[in-house]
């Protein structure tokens, strides 16, 4: 599959710049354009603009814009006739305005004919290229315009294929272009004396540009110290004179932990504080205890179909407490790995409380006994994390209703587990805890208000999901937005709209699970005057409006997983702790996450509906794992592996999995996305037999299939009906 279209203007407009450049050389107008030439001609050109000064100024600009448009040589050497004919003043109005006029139709020129294509073949790398253009981008073209050195017409045309606007480069061309101007077009004036153009571009001209191109540079060094020095204006009366540390890391997550483990390995002094609990959401409320839910619950459905293995009559009975006793089980042999003892013991000083920044140098912790203590330190990491987002629904807190952060000590009390559950949210999350209950003999009902659940997933993958949900009993409701809850007597209700209609779902426990949203209160981020949009406000290297002030994971966002929290932190420690000699952009090219329903649901990259919004052309290959031989031989054969690749080529732009072991299948596909390698590489790779990974290489086997060379294929058939002959 491909999305992409020439349309018939884009190929007219092609055949008129192409034609009217063979012109130029097929006609030998080149030689118009030369030094001696302009020499020749002086005299006739004084005279006929003494004739007439209108119409040979406009005739000249007119033919300057059409060369400068379609980036031919001789724009030099107008310049100097410009000078030579029209003086200083003139000459220099005439030629700015023409050079960036022609400057801008090649500019438009090129992203006509050529950005949809370069896009879609690199739209992943140049959306991050736009991103710079947006904030950078009028400053850096500025910096090239004043260098003549560099050609303006590459200029021209790299700059048609980013997201400039038009007027910024109208404008930005004409100022950082007219140094260069004035430079030819006195030297026109002067054109006797001119030998070549290498008499006007001398090395000590080239290097006094050069400079000039440079110091822009320069300036937005002392750009940037001044604005450091301006943010902390209003602090300098309280900055210490020394630090207690050079790293004080807030939250104990995913992304807390991480940095304090790079910090103390390169032997900084680390304070980390937690307010809560060591390991934060994912160890205590998220990843880990919704994996041990999840893993009963298949085993309970595994029994129940006992008959897919060849066994009959199998039964199993539980007990609903000793099933979330063993979530709890789980949580505390995990928990030794992000303990205060272990990272006390590589050297980080772990505070149990509360922390708070009170400048940009110092923060104080309240610890639960209500003891305060203050560390001044270099640099600070905001790790604090996400908690469950709950909707203003009226009647919520009347019926009670737990989170993610809340069911499973509330869940743990139980006896029984609760008959009748409503899981409001079609999400990943609400999607792994439906199926799971579901499983274990809960009637449970999703509540959706979009069209359908996992939005972002291609509309086959929701479907497949739909599916294996209504499979186990899960009764889904999608396109039905909740009202209000109500409650008479022990009787709780939750009221939700469809097409009109209310329809009234009676509930034992109901779980909110629509998303999560930044911790951002309660920091001192207001006081210190830290931008919060939904998430803390960064750069690229993930520094706030303080530059020693970084922010990580769900509080940084824009992912809120747990592994791109930790990735996260490496840049947000190394930027802090060595940014004075490097410092690194962070990373999100390639994105890996999974949904851990049966069949799990894992993605990196870009899927069919990402590339059609975003107009990037791509094939699609896929690979059904009903042909899979261990697939077959464990009762598991359904699901798929669909790879996007950039057309004729085998680069990797995306790849979905829907299947058992989804997320360690994408692995693969992960390492070959972020290393560059390519389906050529996976397909040449010995795969063990019989195992789940050989899905990979049916798949690359499946996309070399599409790319056989057909014609090369037909020959050889040829010489072997010659060899039997």
């Amino acid at each position: 599959k491909r999305y992409l279209s020439v349309s018939p203007k884009k190929i007219l407009i092609l055949a008129v710049v192409l034609a009217a450049v063979a012109a130029f050389f097929v006609f030998d107008l080149k030689q118009y354009f030369s030094l001696d030439f302009i020499k020749q001609s002086q005299g006739e050109f004084e005279a006929l603009y003494a004739r007439s000064p209108v119409a040979v100024t406009l005739a000249f600009f007119a033919a300057y814009v059409g060369i400068t448009a379609l980036s031919l040589p001789g724009a030099a050497i107008m310049t100097l006739a410009a000078g030579a004919g029209f003086g200083l003043v003139l000459g220099t109005v005439v030629v700015s305005f023409a050079s960036t006029l022609g400057a801008t139709l090649a500019m438009l020129v090129a992203r006509y004919l050529l950005r949809d294509s370069v896009e879609s073949r690199f739209g992943r790398r140049l959306s991050e290229v736009n991103k710079g253009i947006e904030r950078e981008g009028a400053f850096y073209l500025f910096t090239l315009r004043l260098i003549p050195a560099i050609p303006f017409f590459i200029l021209n045309l790299v700059m048609g294929l980013s997201r400039m606007k038009t007027w910024t480069f109208f404008w930005v061309s004409q100022v950082g272009m007219l140094a260069g101007t004035v430079a030819y077009v006195y030297a026109g004036t002067e054109l006797a004396r001119i030998d070549s153009l290498g008499a006007i571009l001398s090395p000590g001209l080239i290097g006094a540009f050069v400079l000039l191109g440079i110091f822009p540079l320069l300036a937005r060094r002392i750009v940037d110290v001044v604005k450091r020095r301006r943010v902390f204006a209003r602090w300098n009366a309280v900055r210490p004179a020394s630090f207690d540390r050079n790293l004080v890391v807030i939250g104990a997550g995913a992304g807390g932990l991480v940095a304090s483990y790079i910090g103390a390995a390169v032997k900084a002094k680390v304070t980390l504080v937690e307010s809560h609990a060591m390991g934060g959401d994912c160890l205590n409320f998220g990843c880990v205890p919704s994996k041990a839910l999840i893993r009963t619950a298949k085993l309970q459905h595994q029994i129940r179909h006992a008959e897919n293995y060849g066994l009959s009559g199998a039964t199993a009975t539980f007990s609903f407490r000793q099933v979330m006793a063993r979530i709890h089980r789980v949580i505390a042999d995990i928990a030794p790995h992000d303990s205060v003892e272990r990272y006390t013991a590589l050297g980080v000083d772990v505070r149990l409380g509360h922390a708070t920044i009170v400048n940009p140098w110092t923060v104080e912790i309240r610890a639960h006994d209500g003891s305060t203590s203050r560390v001044t330190t270099r640099n600070i990491v905001i790790a604090a994390g996400a908690r469950p987002f709950v909707p203003p629904l009226p009647g919520l807190d009347e019926v009670g209703y737990v989170t993610s952060d809340t069911m499973w000590n509330t869940f743990a009390q139980m006896d029984d587990m609760p008959r009748r559950i409503v899981v409001l949210g079609g999400g990943p999350i609400g999607c792994e805890l439906a199926q799971a209950f579901a499983r274990l003999g809960a009637q449970v009902s999703q509540v959706e208000m979009a069209p359908r659940i996992m939005l972002r997933e291609d509309p086959e993958v929701s479907e497949l999901a739909l599916q294996a949900l209504q499979a186990d009993g899960v009764r889904v409701l999608v396109g039905h937005k909740a009202l209000r809850c109500e409650k008479q007597g022990d009787a709780r209700t939750i009221v939700v709209e469809h097409d009109g209609q209310e329809v009234r779902l009676a509930f034992d426990a109901l779980i909110v699970a629509v998303g999560r949203t930044a911790r951002l209160t309660g920091y001192g981020l207001e006081e210190l005057g830290i931008p919060t949009h939904k998430t803390v406000d960064t750069n690229e290297y993930l520094q706030t409006v303080y530059p020693n002030i970084f922010a990580a994971g769900d509080a940084a966002g824009p992912f809120q997983f747990t592994h791109v929290a930790a990735h996260q932190a490496w840049y947000a420690a190394v930027n802090a702790l060595f940014g004075d000699f490097k410092r690194f952009k962070a990373d999100y090219s390639v994105i890996p996450w999974a949904t851990f329903i049966d069949p799990e649901v894992a993605r990196v990259g870009l899927n069919e509906q990402d590339a059609k919004d975003q107009g990037i052309a791509c094939e699609v290959v896929r690979y059904g794992i009903d042909d899979l031989d261990r697939a077959i031989a464990d009762s598991e054969a359904h699901g798929f592996v669909k790879v996007l690749t950039v057309p004729g080529k085998d680069t990797i732009l995306g790849v979905t999995i829907v299947g058992s072991h989804a997320g360690d299948l994408l692995a693969e596909y992960v390492l070959a996305m972020r290393h560059g390698l390519g389906m050529n590489k996976i397909l040449g790779t010995i795969h063990t037999y019989p195992t789940w990974s050989e899905a990979n290489k049916y798949a690359a086997g499946a996309w070399k299939r599409a790319h056989q060379p057909e014609r090369l294929l037909e020959w050889v058939r040829k010489y072997h009906d010659w060899k039997r002959s």
